[in-house]
């Protein structure tokens, strides 16, 4: 191979000038698109009020009418373009069901606003003709959870109001969501859909059905100053011993008498108390269950022993892993818990779970963990690593239908609940 052959060989002028021209075309196509894409959305919000009363229905007719029309032209068949047109005059029709204004002022109800489940709820749809005019018969929509619930409102002089009534499904623990109400005009057909929002949505809370605790059952804790600890600290109210005098010490903690007896400054020394804090944790992977039932003992063991120590008035914390509850009142508490929703690995074990649910809270006296039957016993006992030796671990294994007991497992004292009914027999056996 000569000298020449292997010299790199001059670029072509002809191919730079190609990359360039591409560079240059994919630069204007960008910026081609991003302005068509600007113009349509400027065109789209623009026919938006007349477009949004179009519903799927009548997309699906008008696109039947414009290819019924096309296979008319295209291949002469008389039929196709008698059923285009006929499409279209169903269109044009329907647009006169859409004109007129209303005046409604409307109110929902929901009596009472929280149930536990199973219990009776009720709604109320109040509208009233605010207009100085008489109102045109009207439709209702109303979302009550996963339904909706269609009224007809009839023809309202000034002033006259409507009231309808309907019965909430609560036949399981949750959030109801009822609203916002709609008025809709349009044709008979659903071609077009005119709706206005007249409310806002209301919340019935279904709370989780709850076994009532006797107080010394949750009183886990019983203490009127604190708990007693065994960490040494120079300001508190257990006295433990004297020590030198050291320099920086507070001369109110000086115990004078000892000192003039012995010629050298003495200082007091207190054992440091904690005033009682109990955590609620509670796993909410699906995964740890054995049904949906079975979840909803565990919420309602949670909700129990959370209302009864609140009522005790001891410091609580209750967390989840899809949320932290509020804990403030039984009502609010009761309010969280109705959220409280199944997750799907959240964490890797039970262990980071609660480290990390756990770790801006003060230190507790009492952990509690609820778990289903699906949850090994090892993930129960490795929430006792996760604090010191000065806090009670208790795993509270919910499995539906078993025979309920209290066994020790290592330093986690372990309760089985097969039945809500059970628990305060349960609770009463605990000790710290």
């Amino acid at each position: 191979m000569t000298a020449e052959s292997r010299a790199p060989q001059a670029p072509s002028q002809a191919r730079i000038a190609v990359r360039a021209v591409a560079r240059s075309l994919a630069a204007s196509a960008r910026s081609l698109g991003a302005a068509l894409a600007r113009a349509w959305r400027a065109v789209a919000a623009f026919c938006e009020p007349v477009t949004g009363l179009v519903s799927t229905t009548g997309w699906l007719v008008l696109a039947a009418a414009v290819v019924s029309l096309v296979v008319a032209w295209a291949f002469g068949w008389i039929e196709f373009a008698f059923l285009g047109f006929t499409l279209l005059a169903a269109v044009l029709v329907s647009i006169a069901f859409v004109f007129g204004r209303m005046h409604f002022a409307v109110g929902i109800e929901l009596q009472p606003a929280r149930v536990v489940a199973g219990e009776r709820a009720l709604g109320r749809l109040l509208v009233r003709n605010a207009g100085t005019a008489p109102s045109a018969p009207a439709r209702i929509e109303l979302p009550v959870g996963a339904g909706l619930a269609e009224f007809v409102v009839p023809q309202l002089a000034a002033g006259d109001e409507h009231e309808e009534l309907f019965a909430v499904p609560t036949n399981r623990r949750a959030v109801i969501i009822a609203g916002p109400a709609v008025s809709v005009r349009g044709d008979q057909l659903g071609i077009l859909r005119r709706s206005v929002r007249w409310t806002d949505p209301v919340e019935l809370f279904v709370h989780p059905v709850t076994a009532r605790l006797r107080p010394s059952a949750a009183g886990l804790v019983r203490d009127l100053e604190g708990e007693i600890t065994k960490v040494i600290t120079d300001n508190d109210i257990s006295f433990h011993a004297l020590r030198a005098y050291e320099p920086g010490d507070p001369l109110r903690n000086v115990h004078w008498r000892t000192s003039a007896r012995t010629g050298q400054l003495m200082v007091r020394q207190y054992e440091e108390t904690r005033r009682s804090q109990l955590i609620l944790v509670q796993s909410t992977e699906r995964a740890h269950y054995a049904s949906d039932d079975e979840f909803e003992l565990g919420v309602s063991v949670l909700a129990s022993v959370g209302v009864q120590v609140i009522r005790d008035a001891t410091r609580l914390a209750v967390v989840t892993e899809g949320l932290g509850l509020r804990t403030a009142t039984p009502t609010v508490l009761l309010d969280d818990s109705s959220r409280i929703e199944p997750v799907e690995r959240a964490y890797p074990t039970m262990r980071d779970f609660v480290r990390e649910s756990t770790k801006r809270l003060p230190a507790p006296s009492v952990v509690i963990t609820i778990g289903g039957s699906l949850l090994p016993l090892a993930e129960f006992r490795s929430v006792e690593t996760v604090f010191g030796n000065d806090t009670q671990t208790i795993a509270i294994r919910v499995e539906e239908g078993a025979s309920s007991s209290l066994t020790k497992v290592a330093g986690t004292t372990v309760a089985t609940v097969g039945a809500l009914g059970d628990l305060p027999r349960i609770m009463r056996r605990l000790r710290p």
